[in-house]
């Protein structure tokens, strides 16, 4: 292979002639070999990238200070990058030191080189298209990188609302299904009162709708962007009327409402926005985590745990033990969600360490969050399918259940009164009788009242009925004189 020889301020290194990319991505390919997650990987990244320099470039352009041709080369290649060609030229890992120089100079190198293709001269030939005189004009890593993270965090979040909203609409399905299924709700693991299963799983979805809501907000922050801040936000290097054009052609070419930031120096060194994306992962991390935590609890056993569903099984459970089936997939979203856990952990240690005018590491920030959005799209996915579509409901277990639970009683306290209740709970448990044998021994209710009582329209709903009530009192009175 042939190789072409390019210099930078530290000297200079040999790169391969069919390589776009240049000596500084060559430095920073052998310097930070860490996730193994290149930049190539992470193509909406790039696209945020080759978005911003179109859109310099066209403001460049605009205000006369670059050449027409050389900005329609730019222009052009930025272009093409954006459309999904050359990604395989962006080989730095995600996780990098220079607060994110590496990645936007992979671009400018990248850029560059394909402009000069087009402009006819060959790669490395920069006295007609630089990297950073020309591709970088009126820039610096600290508006770019930031802004193609929240850019690339938008589109991927756009990815990930969709696989949150079906694996919502899955336990809304199975809530539907369910909906005359009667089990013993539990409170402390402890039997509580009964509900239908139907409730249960409508209660999964809901709490998951809530977070395609934050997830939209904070959506909104991210449009609010810093381009034309240049090294600290003051503006160095740009005219006047930069920033608000840069803005402009940016928010036409990716089709999002961007804005420029009310104070650019704030904007520059903050990094407050990662955070709170971050916690909107990690709330829904952990809701995923706690119902993740239910379906092992109610599929548990068979026959020595819970057993009100059946989780569909999709691998054999054990090497020693026949026929054992684990609910291996909530075990691994479980996984996935102390992952995303973490990931905030780290991003609240990174943003914290910023120092005065930058924050050094945005770029461990930004790998989290493409991860944990990566993970959490995945989980959702696989939930759905391998889980939650295939649930079947154990119903006349979860109805025998129900009548053998002392909590039913609590359906009869305001009829019977709580001390009378307490007395027939002590005799279910040292008993081989059921609450509804016991309350007719009482002879406190009639056959057809207990019935009423215990029907799953009034045991799971608010129906308490207070002519029986009246009864009650009338009797207990009778029997007291």
């Amino acid at each position: 292979m042939k190789y072409r020889t390019e210099y930078d301020s530290l000297g200079k290194k040999k790169v391969f002639d069919t390589k776009y990319y240049g000596v500084q991505t060559r430095r920073a390919v052998e310097n930070f070999k860490f996730s193994g997650i290149q930049m190539s990987k992470r193509p909406k990244f790039i696209r945020a990238l080759a978005a911003i320099k179109q859109a310099a470039a066209m403001t460049n352009k605009e205000l006369e200070v670059l050449e027409p041709e050389i900005a329609d080369a730019i222009v052009q290649a930025s272009q093409e990058i954006y459309g999904g060609q050359l990604l395989n030229q962006f080989p730095v890992d995600m996780i990098q030191g220079g607060a994110g120089t590496s990645a936007n100079m992979n671009a400018n190198e990248v850029i560059a080189n394909r402009a000069l293709e087009i402009m006819g001269h060959p790669k490395g030939s920069y006295q007609y298209v630089h990297p950073n005189n020309h591709v970088n004009l009126s820039q610096s890593t600290n508006d770019v990188y930031p802004t193609a993270a929240k850019i690339a965090l938008i589109w991927m979040s756009d990815d990930l609302i969709p696989a949150i909203e079906e694996l919502r609409d899955a336990f809304f399905a199975k809530a539907e299904e369910f909906k005359d299924v009667i089990k013993m709700g539990r409170t402390q693991l402890q039997d509580a009162v009964p509900m239908t299963m139907g409730q249960e799983f409508k209660a999964y979805g809901v709490t998951i709708n809530e977070d395609i809501e934050r997830l939209r907000e904070v959506q909104t922050l991210c449009r609010e962007i810093n381009m034309g801040a240049t090294a600290i936000g003051t503006g160095i290097n740009t005219l006047p009327s930069y920033t608000e054009l840069v803005c402009k052609y940016l928010s036409e070419i990716t089709g999002l409402e961007l804005s420029e930031a009310p104070d650019l120096v704030e904007a520059t060194s903050d990094t407050g926005v990662y955070v709170t994306f971050s916690s909107v992962l990690k709330r829904f991390a952990v809701k995923l985590t706690k119902i993740c935590n239910d379906l092992r609890l109610l599929s548990s056993g068979p026959q020595a745990g819970f057993n009100d569903i059946n989780l569909p099984a999709v691998q054999p459970g054990s090497s020693i033990m026949p026929g054992k089936v684990n609910p291996v997939i909530p075990e691994v979203i479980n996984q996935i969600c102390f992952q995303i856990m973490g990931y905030d952990m780290t991003i609240t240690l990174a943003a914290q360490a910023g120092q005065l005018q930058l924050n050094a590491f945005e770029p461990i920030m930004v790998y989290d969050l493409c991860e944990s959005i990566t993970l959490l799209r995945r989980a959702c996915t696989t939930l759905r399918e391998k889980c939650v579509t295939g649930i079947t409901a154990n119903v006349e277990h979860c109805e025998r259940e129900v009548l053998r639970s002392s909590g039913l009683l609590t359906a009869f306290v305001p009829y019977i009164g709580y001390e009378e209740a307490a007395k027939i709970s002590k005799q279910v448990l040292h008993s081989n009788k059921t609450v509804y044998e016991l309350i007719q021994e009482s002879d406190l209710l009639d056959k057809k009242d207990i019935e009423t009582i215990l029907s799953p329209k009034n045991m799971t709903s608010p129906h308490a009925k207070f002519s029986i009530v009246a009864k009650v009192r009338a009797k207990q009175e009778e029997a007291a004189e």
